[in-house]
């Protein structure tokens, strides 16, 4: 059976047992990072040395870093056609997204997410929040303008670009006391997927 290392609250462990839902592979969660510790000793770094989570196990076989995790399961586990289409181009297009959503989204999101979550309200930077939601709020901005006539991030077809991108929508739509733009077609896609029975096992929980 798959082994995920890694805490629950953590977006990118999120993907990967969302993933794993979605090809219906088994796997056991074990909590790690954090409060929980394990990432910091040595036989966690003799797995990963980075010390970060999530930390995949199939086997004898270990991985490390959540989108090539994602790209490994769909390949080892048969989820081409579904989750990660075979063409070149529509390949290449939700690999972009995979990329962006590292490069781009996610350092743009998680100051917000840690103001926000995991900072208590005396704490707060009000200034600094704005713009920082201000920031991240361009960067959805293109999402949604993107997801205009279409169900999903590529087409009618729910990929991997919609896990990762679903992920970090979560936090967006589910922080309060931020003001969100109105994002008429992020908001629609957003409502397809967290419908998915996947989506409200591992994600609609309160943010932590």
């Amino acid at each position: 059976m798959l082994k995920v290392w890694g805490r629950s609250n953590s977006v990118n462990v999120q993907k990967v047992v969302w993933c794993c839902d979605e090809l219906r592979v088994s796997y056991e969660r074990i909590d790690a990072g954090l409060e929980h510790g394990v990432n910091t000793e040595p036989e966690y770094l003799a797995k990963n040395p980075n010390g970060r989570i999530p930390l995949l196990e199939d086997g004898d076989f270990t991985l490390w870093e959540s989108n090539s995790i994602l790209r490994y399961l769909v390949m080892q586990y048969h989820g081409e056609r579904i989750l990660y289409p075979l063409p070149p181009a529509t390949r290449a297009s939700i690999d972009r997204w995979l990329d962006w959503s590292l490069s781009t989204l996610q350092p743009a999101e998680r100051p917000v997410f840690w103001a926000m979550v995991r900072t208590a309200p005396e704490a707060r930077n009000a200034a600094q929040v704005a713009a920082d939601v201000a920031n991240v709020a361009k960067h959805w901005a293109i999402l949604d303008a993107h997801l205009a006539g279409r169900r999903f991030i590529e087409n009618d077809t729910f990929t991997l670009a919609d896990i990762v991108l679903g992920a970090y929508a979560r936090r967006w739509f589910g922080i309060d006391g931020i003001d969100r733009p109105d994002f008429e077609h992020l908001a629609s896609w957003y409502e397809r997927i967290e419908g998915r029975t996947a989506f409200q096992r591992h994600l609609a929980k309160p943010l932590t």
